[in-house]
């Protein structure tokens, strides 16, 4: 594109050394001005697309891809809707729950939980409540066994093999009023999501333990249902419809965090927006010293131009002086960025033992450590526009410079 002269005068005047330093300031100045907006944009978008994956990773970990539920609340004779639901393609696996809100008691202390009865040998297939054991089984459940969250075990002082008494919010009417609905239950395993707000409101029991206690007859609540991938769910969630029909209400996991989700995607896209203006402002500051510096070189072109030198090649020989700045704040900010991001977390946990404080609290944030995830399509989109803009900032100094008059630069030398 450009000529070998181009390049040489070009590459002299951006090494050259200038009677104006201050010019010479500017020009670093943009060049890290560009570095440090690649880069917090990379680790920026890296931190948002972790922290959407580890937030799905999780909120997975505890429900299902798509959820089936009777309109009329209680599902009645859900075996047979289960056979129906594994005969739909793309159905993976299939389990039965109940779901309920329960009191607590233990040593003196109360918390409100949402009890999940499941079951066990079935749910193994649809939830990640076993990969998520902190102790205890599964195959304990029964016999009026509960697992408890981690934070909520720690809350109540409760470990494996201890006593809890779960209190139901609807009470059994006796000669003397109505009475809460108590049962003494065995704990026999603790869970850790690695999300604080499931481990501190929910707890699991067997599904006939559940059946019983809430008063659910052969009932239950709905079918969990897993799908081959996570994306898939909206697809098995039309063949569900299908298969069952309108009196069902069949939801998937998108359906059940949307909001949620929406606000991260808005986060992340408005994060970009207000960043992306750092390496906006460092354009401008390379169009700043390309000016002042074809003001300090007027004698300079003056003399090209009379030797011969044309117009294109006095506005290639700023663009490539301009472009070479973006260049290198390019791509130092891609290495500096990309560094960032891979070591984010040792960063992190290195600050936190450092000052002894906790940066991100669980109990705030649903996690208690920063995810980061490179993605190749937001490195490169960052990169080519921050590369793009850079080189456009160069066009209008080169312009300048390509419209100086030898004749009048050179009037009093």
């Amino acid at each position: 594109m450009f000529n070998r002269f181009e390049w040489m005068i070009g590459l002299r005047y951006l090494r050259a050394k200038r009677s104006n330093h201050f010019i010479g300031v500017i020009t670093v100045l943009s060049m890290g001005g560009i570095a440090l907006g690649v880069a917090a944009l990379i680790v920026v978008l890296a931190v948002m697309t972790g922290f959407k994956e580890e937030l799905q990773k999780q909120i997975l970990g505890v429900t299902s891809h798509v959820v089936v539920q009777e309109l009329g609340g209680r599902m009645a004779h859900y075996t047979q809707v289960l056979d129906k639901v594994l005969a739909t393609p793309g159905v993976k696996a299939a389990s039965p729950f109940i779901l309920g809100q329960a009191m607590l008691n233990s040593n003196g202390k109360s918390h409100g939980v949402v009890i999940r009865g499941i079951d066990p040998p079935l749910d193994r297939h649809v939830s990640a409540l076993e990969s998520n054991l902190a102790s205890g089984r599964m195959e304990d459940l029964g016999h009026f066994g509960i697992i408890l969250g981690k934070h909520l075990a720690s809350g109540l002082g409760l470990q494996k093999g201890d006593p809890v008494t779960v209190m139901a919010p609807v009470g059994n009417v006796t000669a003397v009023g109505t009475l809460p609905r108590m049962k003494q239950f065995k704990v026999v395993g603790v869970f850790d999501s690695g999300m604080y707000e499931y481990d501190n409101t929910l707890a699991y029991i067997h599904l006939q333990d559940a059946q019983t206690f809430f008063r659910f007859g052969e009932n239950a609540t709905g079918i969990e249902v897993k799908t081959d991938h996570a994306d898939l769910a909206f697809e098995v969630r039309k063949g569900l419809i299908a298969q069952l029909g309108f009196d069902y209400w069949v939801r998937d996991w998108m359906q059940m965090n949307r909001n949620f989700f929406r606000a991260l995607q808005l986060e992340k896209a408005t994060m970009f927006v207000i960043l992306f203006l750092v390496v906006v402002v460092a354009a401008f500051n390379i169009i700043s010293s390309l000016i002042m510096v074809v003001m300090e070189k007027g004698k300079d072109i003056a003399i090209l131009k009379t030797m011969g030198a044309s117009s294109r090649s006095i506005m290639a020989i700023f663009m490539i002086n301009g472009g070479v700045i973006g260049v290198v704040g390019d791509l130092l900010g891609l290495g500096l960025g990309l560094l960032l991001a891979f070591n984010l977390e040792s960063a992190l946990k290195a600050i936190e033992g450092m000052f002894g404080i906790q940066i991100l609290s669980g109990d705030v944030y649903f996690i208690d450590h920063l995810p980061a995830k490179v993605e190749v399509f937001d490195v490169t989109l960052i990169t080519v526009i921050s590369l793009a803009i850079s080189l456009l900032a160069t066009l209008y100094p080169a312009w300048r410079a390509s419209r100086v008059d030898p004749v009048e630069s050179l009037r009093y030398e």
